[in-house]
C-alpha cells in the first residue's frame, strides 16, 4: 500500500475507508485537525513516529494496516530536513565553519530537551558584531535538521539599521509554513502571533530569528509551548525576555581563529606562513566575520602572500579604529576588502544600500549601476567572493544590516548628493514603472508594454508579470510609499490605475487598502475628482474582497460616487454603485443590492462603455438570484454570453477571460437554482477550467463544489466525491463557507 502512495496518501485513505471526519479522527487520536489535514494534503512534514503511532490507534488499525501508515511515514522522511521554500528560506550554510564545539553542544543539548517539553523553548545567542551569532545559528540548523521535521526557516529582524516590523516578520514565517493568503486575511494582524504559536505548537520546527533589536520585536514570533525551538540572535542579551537559555557568544580562540584561516586559504598555503597567519589572526580580534572577510581577500588575490596582509592589518591607524572598538573593528574589516573591490564593485556595493526590500535580484543592481543585468550579476558576484554580500539559495542576495550601514556610509563620503539623489530616484522610477507595465498586462486597451519601452527584467506575458509584481511586491510597495511622501502625486495615482484588473488575482497580498488610500490622497491632491472617484472605488472594492468590511465600503463607494458626480465622470459614477451593490448584498440587504445593481447598468449602457457594464451585469444577475428572481437573473447572464460570442464585440482579453469565467460560473448556479442539473453540471465544469488557466484558485474551489452539487443530483456519487474532495484539498485556498458546505456534502454521501 506505501510503496506507491505517499504518507499523506495512505492515511486520508484509511481514514475514510474507517469513515470517519478529520474531527473525529483528531478526538479519537489526540492529534489536532489542522495537523491531520497539512499531512493528508502533504503540507507538513512527516511527524514523528508516536504522532503516526497515535494516528494509528484512533483508526483502530489492525497489524498489517498499521505497519503501513508506519512504512509510508518512512518512506516520505527525507534523509535530511530541507527548508520549506517561501520568504524564510535560511541562505546557503557555511561549509569552512570551524570551532564553537561547546556551543554547538549546548544547543543540540537545548534541541534534544525540547523534544521532550521539558526545556525552554527559546534560546538567545547573544554578543558583538562579527563574532559569528548567525554563522552558528545556521550551523546548528544544518546539524539539527533531522530532529526538525517540521522544518527549518530563517527571519533576518534588520534590527541594527531599519528594523523588520513583528507583524512583517510573523508574515514572513507562517507563509513560509504554509499558510495561505486567504488563511491570513481571514485571521488579521491581530490574530496572526497566535497562529503561529500554535503552528509552532503543533509542529517540530526550527526558527532562527536572526539580529533582533529587542524583545519586543521577538515577543510576538515566540512560542508558548510545544517542541519547536527558537534561536534568536542579537548584539544584546535580550534580558527582558523570561524562560529562555541564553548563549553569551565571543571572539574566537587563537587556535579557532588559526583554524578557520587555514581552511579558507587552503592548508598548503597556510602551512607556509604560519607566523603570518596566526598575526593576522590576533590582529583581526579573532572575530569570525573579520577573519573571513580578510581571509577571502586572500583567497581572490592569490598574488598576495599572508604576510603582505599582515603588514596592511599592522597600519595601527586603520586596524585600532577596526579592533580595538566594538562596532568599528568590524567596520575596518569591511573597509579593507571594500578598497580592494574593482571600480565597478565598489560602487555597487555602496548603491545596493539604497535597496528598499529585505533582499535583491541582480536587476537592482543593474538599475542602480546603470549596466545591463548580466554585467550587473557579475560585479554583484565579486561582492559575494568577496565577503561583502550574500547570496541565496534561491538565487537572490543579500546585503547583512552591518554591510548595509557600512555601504550607506561609503555611499554619503564617496558620492556627491546629487549623485546619490539621482540613484534613489533612478530606483524608485524603475520598482514604479515596471509595476505599472506588469500591471497594464491585465488592463484593456493596455496589454503588452509599448515597443518603445525597454525594462531590465523581461516583462513578456502576463505571467512574467504576475510573477514580478509578487516576488518584488516589498521593494514596489516601499517605492510607492516613498513616492508618496516625496509627494509624486502622479506616479501614486498612476500605480492605483495600473494594478485595477491584476488585484483580483491576488486579493490577499494584504496591501491593497493601503495602495487605494495612497492613491486617493494623492488624487485630492491634485484636485482631481475623477482619479478620487476611481481611487475610492477600488478602495471600496479592497475592503469588500480583502478585509470583508462592508459598511465601510459603502462610505467609500458614497464618497466615490460624489466626487463622480462632481468630475462628470459617469463610469466611475456608475462603479461606485456597482461597488456598493455588491457590499449591500453581502450584508444582505437584497433590494438596495438590486436597485444599486441596476442603476450601475443603466448607467454603463446610457453611455456605451461596454467594458463596465460587463461586470455590472455579472454584479445585477448575482443580486437578482439573491432577491431570489432567478429567471431574471439568468437571462441577464445569458446577455453577456451572448455580447462575448459577438464576433464585431471589442472586448478581449483579461477582462473579457475574467468576465466570461465568472459568468459561465453564475449560469451554472442559475441552473441548479431552476433544477436544469445536467446543464448546470456543463457549466461549472466549463467554468472550473476557465478559472485554472486564470490561476484564481479560491474559484475552482467554488465551481469544484458546484460540479460536485450537480453530480449528486444525477446520480453520479463517485465522480461527486473526488470534486468535493478537490474542494477540501484546496483547504485555506479556498473560501471557508465553501470548503464547509463541501464536507458537509461530502459526509452525506454513502462511503464508496
Amino acid at each position: 500500500m506505501s510503496g506507491e502512495k505517499t504518507y499523506g496518501a495512505v492515511l486520508r485513505a484509511l481514514r475514510q475507508q474507517a469513515r470517519l471526519t478529520m474531527e473525529q479522527l483528531s478526538e479519537a487520536s489526540g492529534v489536532s485537525v489542522r495537523a491531520i489535514g497539512d499531512m493528508e494534503r502533504g503540507r507538513s512534514r512527516v511527524p514523528q513516529r508516536r504522532t503516526v503511532v497515535a494516528l494509528a490507534d484512533g483508526l483502530g488499525l489492525g497489524e498489517t494496516q498499521r505497519d503501513g501508515l508506519l512504512a509510508a511515514s518512512r518512506a516520505d522522511r527525507p534523509a535530511r530536513a530541507v527548508a520549506v521554500a517561501g520568504t524564510a528560506v535560511p541562505p546557503r550554510s557555511v561549509r569552512d565553519f570551524t570551532g564553537r564545539g561547546p556551543q554547538l553542544a549546548r544547543l543540540k543539548d537545548m534541541a534534544e530537551r525540547s523534544a521532550t517539553g521539558d526545556g525552554v523553548s527559546v534560546a538567545v545567542i547573544s554578543g558583538p558584531p562579527g563574532c559569528g551569532k548567525t554563522t552558528l545559528a545556521l550551523r546548528a540548523a544544518s546539524d539539527l535538521a533531522e530532529d526538525f521535521p517540521g522544518g527549518c526557516f530563517m527571519v533576518d529582524l534588520h534590527g541594527v539599521d531599519g528594523a523588520v516590523d513583528p507583524g512583517e516578520a510573523l508574515l514572513k514565517l507562517l507563509k513560509a509554513l504554509g499558510v495561505s493568503d486567504r488563511r491570513l486575511s481571514q485571521e488579521g494582524a491581530a490574530g496572526h502571533a497566535g497562529l503561529l504559536r500554535a503552528l509552532l505548537g503543533e509542529r517540530r520546527c526550527l526558527v532562527v530569528l536572526d539580529n533582533a533589536r529587542d524583545e519586543g520585536q521577538v515577543r510576538p514570533l515566540l512560542p508558548s509551548d510545544g517542541r519547536s525551538l527558537v534561536l534568536v540572535t542579537s548584539r544584546r542579551p535580550l534580558t527582558g525576555l523570561e524562560d529562555v537559555d541564553r548563549l553569551a557568544l565571543e571572539e574566537m580562540t587563537q587556535d579557532e581563529a588559526v583554524a578557520l584561516l587555514c581552511r579558507i586559504l587552503g592548508e598548503e598555503r597556510a602551512a607556509a606562513e604560519p607566523d603570518a597567519v596566526a598575526r593576522v589572526a590576533e590582529m583581526c580580534g579573532r572575530l569570525p566575520l573579520a577573519l573571513r572577510v580578510a581571509g577571502n581577500r586572500l583567497a581572490i588575490s592569490a598574488a598576495w602572500t599572508v604576510e603582505h596582509l599582515a603588514r596592511r592589518l599592522a597600519d595601527e591607524e586603520r586596524r585600532l579604529s577596526a579592533l580595538t572598538v566594538d562596532d568599528v573593528r568590524v567596520e575596518a574589516t569591511f573597509e579593507l576588502s571594500y578598497r580592494e573591490l574593482t571600480d565597478a564593485a565598489a560602487r555597487m556595493m555602496r548603491l545596493l544600500s539604497l535597496v528598499p526590500g529585505p533582499d535583491m535580484t541582480a536587476a537592482y543592481g543593474a538599475c542602480l549601476a546603470e549596466v545591463d543585468v548580466f554585467e550587473a550579476e557579475d560585479v554583484m558576484e565579486e561582492l559575494v567572493e568577496a565577503g561583502l554580500l550574500q547570496a541565496t539559495v534561491s538565487g537572490r542576495y543579500q546585503l547583512h544590516d552591518l554591510l548595509r550601514l557600512f555601504a550607506r556610509g561609503r555611499l554619503a563620503r564617496e558620492e556627491p548628493p546629487v549623485e546619490r539623489r539621482a540613484a534613489d530616484d533612478r530606483l524608485r522610477a524603475w520598482l514604479l514603472d515596471t509595476a505599472v507595465v506588469a500591471g497594464r498586462w491585465y488592463k484593456p486597451k493596455y496589454g503588452a508594454p509599448p515597443a518603445s519601452w525597454r525594462g531590465i527584467v523581461p516583462l513578456e506575458g502576463t505571467e512574467d508579470a504576475r510573477a514580478w509584481l509578487q516576488g518584488e511586491a516589498p521593494a514596489w510597495l516601499a517605492a510607492l510609499r516613498s513616492a508618496a511622501q516625496r509627494d509624486e502625486h502622479l506616479r501614486v495615482v498612476e500605480m492605483g490605475d495600473a494594478m485595477e484588473w491584476f488585484c483580483n488575482l491576488w486579493v490577499f497580498w494584504g496591501h491593497w487598502s493601503e495602495l487605494y488610500e495612497l492613491a486617493g490622497h494623492a488624487a485630492a491632491a491634485l484636485d482631481d475628482p475623477g482619479m478620487r472617484a476611481f481611487s475610492h472605488n477600488m478602495h471600496a472594492w479592497a475592503l469588500i474582497a480583502c478585509d470583508h468590511r462592508y459598511r465601510e465600503a459603502i462610505d467609500q463607494a458614497e464618497t466615490g460616487l460624489r466626487c463622480a458626480r462632481l468630475a462628470g465622470n459617469v463610469p466611475q459614477q456608475a462603479s461606485a454603485l456597482s461597488h456598493a451593490a455588491v457590499a449591500h448584498r453581502k450584508l444582505g440587504e437584497a433590494q438596495e443590492a438590486v436597485d444599486k445593481a441596476r442603476a450601475s447598468v443603466e448607467l454603463y449602457e446610457g453611455i456605451g462603455d461596454r467594458e463596465g457594464w460587463l461586470g455590472a451585469v455579472v454584479n445585477l444577475g448575482s443580486s437578482l438570484r439573491f432577491l431570489g428572481l432567478t429567471s431574471e437573473a439568468h437571462a441577464q447572464n445569458l446577455r453577456i454570453i451572448e455580447f462575448l460570442d459577438s464576433p464585431d464585440q471589442e472586448v478581449g482579453g483579461h477582462l473579457a477571460a475574467m468576465v466570461r469565467a465568472h459568468t459561465t460560473y453564475a449560469l451554472g448556479l442559475d441552473l441548479a437554482v431552476l433544477g436544469r442539473w445536467s446543464e448546470a453540471l456543463d457549466r461549472h465544469r466549463e467554468a472550473l477550467e476557465r478559472f485554472r488557466d486564470l490561476g484564481m484558485t479560491h474559484m475552482q474551489a467554488s465551481a469544484l463544489l458546484g460540479t460536485g452539487e450537480a453530480l449528486i443530483e444525477l446520480g453520479e456519487p463517485d465522480e461527486a466525491r473526488s470534486c468535493l474532495r478537490g474542494v477540501l484539498e484546496l483547504g485555506d485556498a479556498a473560501d471557508a463557507a465553501v470548503v464547509s458546505e463541501a464536507r458537509k456534502r461530502l459526509e452525506a454521501l454513502p462511503a464508496g
